[in-house]
């Protein structure tokens, strides 16, 4: 091995073997209006910490585009081992924490010239999340923090809407039919929400890659819109909630969303003929042994998709 195309090329036969063995199908919408010779900044929902961006690189070499960059947080790098993994297959870091205020913001202005140099420079595209960690609750929220830092290596030269424009900010929504980590997100929430202290294991977010690279997952989907055209005056908070907005509409809702809202809300005619017997039965199998709100938690991880699509209509 020589190279990083050697090494991504290893790693495609591995991500092939994921799909053979841990999904019913993969699918992808979208991807056709992408110009192979352009490269694009895809904000995307972040559901699992190895597979969202990975199944997207995938999908979108086997259509001949450049494989692209990924943005990662500080916190996947304490094993200098998952580190060098990262960066060999194109990622690189954002460093969100610091001794400082000005480390913080000296780490935040690399990315951001790493995002500007990438794009226009190398002619690569960059997958980053629309907020910092996974969406465990199932609630895709874009952060309009995110996008100043990146507009940070233009923002005097520069409005919003004209660099987020000339970066061609592309957003995405991936979907999982069934979250192999659905459990332990639960755990988490109703620890969260009941002010619970909640210590992470030690290498607890490596064991969540290897549990969701591992777990069955279903069907995954992903949508990729147009890219965004700003208007001229918005701010960081319109251009947070037009992402937003763009990744709701697309999320693509399996029988197991439309399942669990109708098992938080008998009786109701939007999940009805979404979904059979046999998607409730895989929930209630996955509620097994979870007691009161760590089984609402998780439930609420499936339906909170289908309420946001709603809250648009």
């Amino acid at each position: 091995m020589r190279s990083i195309d050697d090494y991504q090329d290893i790693f495609k036969d591995l991500m092939d073997h994921v799909i053979e063995t841990s999904t019913s199908k993969l699918t992808i919408e979208g991807d056709d209006q992408l110009d192979i010779n352009s490269s694009y900044l895809f904000i995307s929902n972040h559901r699992d910490i190895a597979l969202d961006a990975a199944f997207l690189n995938l999908l979108l070499s086997r259509k001949g585009h450049t494989t692209f960059n990924i943005a990662v947080g500080n916190n996947l790098m304490q094993e200098t081992w998952a580190s060098d993994l990262m960066r060999l297959n194109k990622s690189f870091i954002i460093q969100r924490s610091g001794s400082s205020k000005k480390e913080i913001y000296l780490g935040l202005s690399l990315a951001s010239e790493f995002i500007k140099e990438t794009i226009f420079d190398k002619g690569e595209s960059i997958w980053i999340a629309q907020k910092q960690g996974r969406a465990k609750d199932g609630i895709d929220q874009t952060d309009p923090a995110l996008l100043k830092m990146i507009h940070l290596a233009e923002r005097k030269s520069q409005s919003i809407a004209e660099y987020f424009t000339s970066l061609k900010v592309v957003p995405v929504s991936i979907s999982y039919e069934l979250d192999p980590n659905d459990r332990l997100k639960a755990f988490e929430l109703a620890a969260v929400d009941s002010n619970t202290p909640y210590v992470k294991e030690k290498n607890e977010d490596l064991k969540s890659i290897a549990n969701g690279v591992q777990g069955f997952k279903g069907h995954v989907h992903i949508t990729i819109s147009d890219p965004l055209v700003p208007s001229p005056d918005l701010t960081y908070e319109d251009l947070a909630t037009l992402i937003t907005n763009k990744i709701v509409s697309t999320y693509y809702l399996h029988s197991t969303n439309y399942a669990a809202y109708e098992m938080l809300n008998p009786g109701s005619n939007i999940a009805k003929g979404h979904f059979d017997l046999s998607h409730t039965q895989e929930l209630a199998k996955r509620l097994e042994g979870l007691e009161g709100a760590v089984g609402s938690k998780l439930l609420e991880q499936y339906a909170n998709p289908v309420i946001q699509q709603i809250s648009l209509i």
